[in-house]
């Protein structure tokens, strides 16, 4: 089985996400691509979307290839951790350390006015507008340190050099302690969206499809 995980403030429709699913309709291959927002961006958290995500492994043991964009590719690497039944791992400018390079953006008055007011506004892209977004989701993405993903397992990174969301550094580091993960530096930004035809090449080589 083969799972699409999207990125923050984002969705199902994202142009990655439809992209690649058509490249695997073409070989006869359903890829899935939950909606992790389900309808409510605003509760958003991500034990929520590990939850959503585990309970469409299947059943019977087959086993399973994430691939993860942004948000969703740190979320992959989670999800893997202690759970074997996941086989291989795809990232996409993983959001290692999201909250280290997400909130100093946000800046100290409005961080602190998200955790008196318990709401902060979001853009979010795949719904065009602002949406406000619990402080609960720091409180529980705090509970999944970077340093507790250590298993050993195929992966592979794709990262941008000019992302100036998740820097390429903060792959850099990952692979530096974890030698069985395959890193791509390519010539692009966060959304990799202009290499989109290599992402799809580089999939079918490391999926063996």
């Amino acid at each position: 089985m083969y799972i699409y995980l999207h990125g923050f403030s984002s969705g199902p429709g994202s142009t990655k996400a439809i992209y690649i699913q058509k490249c695997f309709a073409n070989i006869g291959i359903e890829l899935l691509v939950p909606d992790l927002n389900q309808g409510d961006f605003t509760h958003l958290t991500v034990t929520r979307q590990i939850e959503q995500v585990v309970s469409l492994f299947p059943k019977d043991g087959e086993p399973v290839t994430l691939i993860g964009s942004s948000l969703g590719g740190w979320i992959s690497a989670i999800i893997a951790q202690d759970r074997p039944q996941v086989e291989r791992l795809v990232l996409l400018a993983p959001a290692f350390d999201f909250l280290h390079h997400w909130l100093p953006k946000i800046g100290d008055l409005q961080l602190s006015s998200w955790q008196n007011t318990g709401y902060l506004s979001i853009y979010h892209h795949a719904l065009k507008d602002v949406s406000p977004l619990h402080y609960n989701f720091l409180l529980d993405a705090r509970k999944y340190p970077l340093a507790a993903i250590d298993r050993c397992l195929q992966t592979l990174i794709i990262h941008g050099i000019n992302d100036d969301v998740i820097p390429i550094f903060a792959s850099r580091d990952f692979v530096r302690a974890r030698p069985w993960v395959e890193l791509l530096e390519w010539e692009s930004d966060h959304q990799l969206t202009d290499e989109i035809d290599c992402i799809w090449e580089e999939i079918r080589r490391f999926c063996q499809v």
